[in-house]
This record gives structure tokens, C-alpha cells and sequence, in this order.
């Protein structure tokens, strides 16, 4: 499922069981984030990215992060992941995830990173870790890339850091621990994810009618 984002927002699932994942993710969709990634260092995570593929995947873009090789990439897809997300760049995963139609966020981290991420097919870009780079490096990067190019920030930024770093220009976040932890419920993960939209959109001066 290649689709626009209702919110430039992912939900990073990095710990979850395949038993609660669908429930968790019916929480987090409900709070307005429809794209959902389960890294592939969790238990069991293909299973878990079947099961919310299978149960969720018409109304969100399903897939994994932590994905750090081509044999990976194809492991996701036949679970029926759509999203391959992934802490560095390597243009062979790039390259085979866009072959299976499937969406590519690749880490990077220097403008070498970036372009070579693009170069190779990339979706958009995940700048990992943000907190490493921050808003000055952020934006120095953003001036040198394209001008269409999608870039989310992931790794130290949250709900506190939002308006500044959408006010720098990012496009996007991942949301990981702020969102959800092993063990969360999945009312407690809607709440959480509640206010991390609630923050987001506040942080542009948006708001729900």
C-alpha cells in the first residue's frame, strides 16, 4: 500500500508480541497515525507485521524497521509488509525494496548518506540519529537537498522538540519510546499517541475541527 500519509508520523513498535500487535495498532491508528512499523530486532516481528498487515493494512502502510539487508526486505514483503525502514543507507536494500513496490526510508546522517539514499530510489530520508545531527545540522542538510525531499527526524526528538524542528524544516517524525514501550496497554499507547498528535499538530498551529 503506497499511500500519502494521514500524518507525516510513524509508529514505531519496537518491542511488541504478535498477540497485542493488532490491538496496539487499532490503538494508534484511532489516534490519527497510519503508518506503523514493527523494527525486526522485537519477538517474532514478521509474525507481527502479518497479523497487523492482514488486520490493518487497508487503512494503514504496515512494515519494518531495522532492516539491514536484501534478504530482509523480501522476508517483510512476503509477511505483507509495505515499509522497509532502516538505521543506515544501503542502496542494495533501497534498490530491492523498490523493486517489490514497497516504501523506502533509509537512515542517514551526512549529505554523502542522503544522496547516495536518493540516488538509489529512497522514498524519503530518516535522519538517524536526529538528536546527533540537531536542528542546525537538520537544516543545513535540508538547504543542499531537494526541494521535494521527505525528511523525518528519529532517535531524541518528541512531543517537546516538535515545533522546533518542524519550524527548521523537517517533514517528519518517528515516534519510538514516546509512543510505545513493551508492556504498554493498548489504551495507555492510545493516549500516548494522542498526545503526540495533539503536540505535532500544535506545533504548526494546527488543529482538528
Amino acid at each position: 500500500m503506497e499511500t500519502d500519509m494521514t500524518l507525516p508520523l510513524i509508529g514505531i513498535l519496537r518491542g511488541i508480541h504478535p498477540e497485542e500487535a493488532v490491538a496496539v495498532g487499532e490503538a494508534v491508528i484511532a489516534a490519527g497515525i497510519t503508518t506503523l512499523e514493527v523494527p525486526l530486532n522485537s519477538p517474532d516481528p514478521l509474525e507481527s507485521i502479518r497479523r497487523l498487515a492482514e488486520a490493518l493494512g487497508e487503512r494503514a502502510l504496515v512494515g519494518a524497521g531495522t532492516v539491514l539487508g536484501v534478504d530482509e526486505v523480501r522476508a517483510v514483503h512476503a509477511a505483507g509488509g509495505r515499509l522497509v525502514v532502516s538505521p543506515n543507507c544501503r542502496p542494495a536494500v533501497i534498490g530491492e525494496t523498490r523493486r517489490l513496490d514497497m516504501q523506502s526510508w533509509p537512515g542517514v546522517l551526512t549529505p554523502s548518506e542522503a544522496f547516495d539514499a536518493l540516488d538509489a530510489g529512497a522514498t524519503g530520508l530518516k535522519l538517524f540519529p536526529a538528536v546527533q545531527v540537531g536542528v542546525e545540522g537538520m537544516k543545513a542538510l535540508r538547504a543542499v537537498l531537494p526541494a521535494a525531499t521527505r525528511l523525518y527526524a528519529v532517535g531524541g526528538i518528541g512531543a517537546d522538540e516538535f515545533a522546533v524542528w518542524r519550524a527548521a524544516g523537517v517533514d517528519g517524525a518517528g515516534l519510538g519510546s514516546a509512543l510505545y514501550r513493551p508492556g504498554q496497554s493498548p489504551a495507555q499507547v492510545g493516549e500516548q499517541a494522542r498526545a503526540l498528535v495533539a503536540a505535532w499538530l500544535a506545533a504548526a498551529g494546527e488543529g482538528r475541527s
